[in-house]
């Protein structure tokens, strides 16, 4: 009886997913919440069944799809699987579609599903370049899409996923040992990349862009508004993601300790973000001035100034959020408290390197 009740509790919970929010969003941030028992119900075998019909001769998924939903139209969605143009990283994609798989074939022992996760651990790793780090499209053969790629975590999101494999960590705990090794190299060589594309400013370690040029290490243009930069946002989940290292080396140490400085050198006090109507009617955000708040960091710092900056569509900074128009005000995160979560895993690490440089003293007295 027990385990009726959770199976329905598992489908209701994904039908209410569906009838709340139909987008894609949904998929990547509700598939790994989702309870172990959810796995054992017809449903869970019907979403897969989507999941299966989208991976691309690749081995990858494309982005913005929700694989809670059967296809309307499923010549469409044969014409979007085998555009291996689309195979990406991006906004969570074949990262959440592996992990879904893992728990399915554990729950299920179906070979299927095996399969098709490793074929999109096997994407990941060939998608990766000799210098260690992941573009956000793989094999797109040109455009921003190739250079190395922090935007949105995407590459932070597949090392975290590398992270548990090698670690042989649920839901992974079926992979054979020597895909365990040849994550863990992936992740080692990920590593110097991200040491090698944290930028210098005036000759001192600060943090990274939102992507690299893939063979310069350089930062990196993307979209019209997304110029090269020091990035706030990403910068936080690179630095949490060095500080949750074992072993680290004095490279690795350096690069924290730097980060975590510009952290706090880059703190805009005295200000929030506020919803208000504007004078058409809509809803709007702003910049208003506030006491006793937390600090905030910007999306985007100059590489040479390190003063905050916004942008438009039309590809120039602007210093006020005032400045740029409606769309892109409303539509992208340009002000955050990522730093937050750095703080927070910084005296956690502290203490660890504390333990760790205690037990080398030890090791060689």
């Amino acid at each position: 009886m027990k385990n009726l009740i959770l199976t329905v509790i598992a489908v209701c919970s994904l039908n209410t997913i569906q009838a709340q929010d139909i987008s894609y969003k949904k998929w990547v941030k509700e598939a790994p919440r989702l309870e172990d028992s959810f796995f054992t119900t017809p449903k869970a075998k019907e979403v897969a069944e989507t999941v299966l019909l989208y991976q691309q001769p690749t081995g990858g998924w494309p982005k913005n799809i929700n694989f809670f939903q059967t296809p309307d139209n499923k010549e469409k969605a044969l014409e979007i699987k085998n555009d291996v143009n689309a195979s990406t990283i991006d906004n969570g994609a074949t990262t959440t579609e592996i992990i879904y798989l893992s728990r399915l074939y554990n729950a299920t022992h179906d070979e299927t599903y095996k399969e098709a996760a490793i074929r999109g651990l096997d994407y990941l790793f060939e998608a990766q370049y000799e210098n260690g780090g992941w573009p956000q499209f793989y094999p797109r053969p040109k455009g921003y899409y190739v250079q190395i790629t922090y935007n949105d975590n995407a590459m932070i999101n597949v090392m975290n996923l590398l992270r548990d494999v090698s670690n042989g960590k649920s839901p992974f705990t079926y992979l054979p040992e020597s895909t365990r090794q040849k994550a863990q190299k992936a992740i080692d060589k990920g590593v110097e990349c991200i040491l090698k594309t944290q930028v210098k400013q005036h000759g001192k370690l600060t943090v990274w862009c939102a992507q690299h040029d893939r063979e310069t290490f350089a930062p990196a243009k993307a979209r019209a508004y997304e110029l090269p930069s020091l990035s706030g946002a990403e910068s936080a989940n690179i630095a949490i993601y060095l500080m949750q290292l074992p072993n680290p080396s004095a490279e690795v140490i350096q690069s924290i300790e730097s980060a975590v400085q510009w952290f706090k050198d880059s703190e805009i006090k005295g200000i929030k973000i506020e919803s208000f109507i504007n004078k058409d009617g809509k809803k709007d955000r702003r910049v208003a001035p506030c006491e006793d708040c937390k600090p905030m960091w910007a999306r985007f710092y100059e590489l040479e100034t390190n003063r905050p900056f916004f942008c438009d569509r039309d590809g120039i900074k602007r210093y006020h959020l005032s400045e740029i128009g409606y769309e892109r005000r409303n539509g992208y995160s340009w002000l955050n408290r990522s730093g937050e979560n750095v703080y927070k895993e910084y005296a956690q690490w502290q203490k660890r390197k504390a333990e760790f440089n205690l037990q080398m003293q030890q090791n060689s007295d």
